[in-house]
């Protein structure tokens, strides 16, 4: 048979897609209230029903078209696309310009920290105040 007529299993794409998302037939079993042998039958199937596709697809975190295109050949070709010229630009990261990050987490760390040691400042201010009034109260009785 030649890949032009071959059949789209979708069954072995459902267990792709699981194994790179490191689940275990156990837990997606246990997602869709089935037990593991229902679902290496499930993957062992070439068709699948749309309502079962849809919950498999909401469980792997996937579309349903994803699961029906998907390709080990595709995959390949989608990873092959981040080169090293995608993985830096002037801000930082860019990742193959997917959610590119346009501060510096450690910027965002130290800013933190000033923020923590202000609000203790503020906090030991605070404390200092209530010890000088309660001081005073004492005093005048």
């Amino acid at each position: 048979m030649s890949t032009l007529t071959k059949p789209s299993h979708i069954g072995r794409k459902i267990s792709r897609i699981r194994e790179l998302k490191d689940m275990k037939q156990e837990a997606l079993a246990e997602a869709l209230g089935l037990s593991q042998q229902s679902i290496s039958n499930l993957e062992n199937s070439e068709t699948i029903d749309e309502d079962k596709l849809i919950q498999i697809a909401k469980i792997l975190g996937v579309t349903v078209e994803a699961i029906k295109n998907f390709s080990e050949e595709n995959m390949i070709n989608y990873f092959n696309t981040f080169t090293d010229n995608d993985f830096s630009n002037s801000q930082g990261a860019n990742f193959g310009h997917v959610n590119a990050c346009t501060f510096n987490p450690l910027d965002k760390l130290i800013e933190s920290q000033e923020e923590i040691k202000k609000l203790y400042e503020r906090l030991l201010q605070a404390e200092k105040d209530k010890i000088e009034y309660l001081e005073n109260i004492i005093k005048t009785k």
